[in-house]
């Protein structure tokens, strides 16, 4: 069950974006569209996972005065894996993320679950953790690509769900749109964290 609670806390009870509100400049920066937020989402994962595990499994390897430049070398690692995968099989992706995907390295989501979580537990923890906290990151910034490209568009995952004539809030894939369809959400997860209470 512990297990279970660790993998769970990342989508409601301590997601990333909506309630710990870590990593805001990928957030912000890349959410125009669900498809850029469901891509920035999954390389987030797989880097917090990838680091949380060798974290974890070298913990007692690195001294305490080079443990933070230990992790984020580590991550780094993790990043320069993702961003090569990213440029040679999915080259437009890459492209509409650009400079947020090196930018993974200095998240401090991925830094404060390796030394808060990973560097004090035990290995299966540390990749549900990792995992857990990911897909938390991954749906927040997918929901809030979704609603922003929704409404600025008139598209969910590039697909015209109204007519072409339609008027849509342009506003919404503008940066601006980004912190006012974020506090709407955060609002909306708030409420709904009070009537579960």
């Amino acid at each position: 069950m512990n297990q279970l609670q660790n993998f769970t806390k990342g989508f409601l009870k301590e997601n990333p974006v909506f309630v710990l509100l870590l990593g805001m400049c990928p957030v912000l920066g890349v959410t125009s569209s669900a498809i850029n937020g469901l891509g920035m989402g999954l390389a987030t994962t797989f880097v917090l996972v990838m680091s949380n595990t060798v974290v974890s499994l070298v913990k007692k390897q690195i001294p305490s005065k080079v443990r933070i430049p230990s992790f984020i070398v580590i991550i780094a690692s993790f990043v320069t894996i993702v961003e090569m995968v990213m440029e040679g099989f999915l080259p437009e992706l890459y492209n509409q993320l650009g400079l947020f995907i090196p930018l993974i390295v200095v998240n401090c989501l991925i830094l404060g679950r390796a030394e808060a979580f990973a560097s004090k537990n035990n290995f299966i923890s540390s990749v549900i953790d990792g995992l857990g906290m990911g897909l938390g990151f991954t749906f927040a910034l997918t929901l809030l690509g979704t609603v922003r490209e929704m409404l600025g568009s008139g598209t969910i995952f590039n697909v015209s769900f109204v007519p072409e004539n339609a008027q849509t809030f342009l506003l919404f894939v503008m940066p601006p749109g980004a912190f006012i369809a974020l506090g709407f959400l955060i609002a909306f997860i708030n409420r709904l964290k009070h009537k579960r209470a």
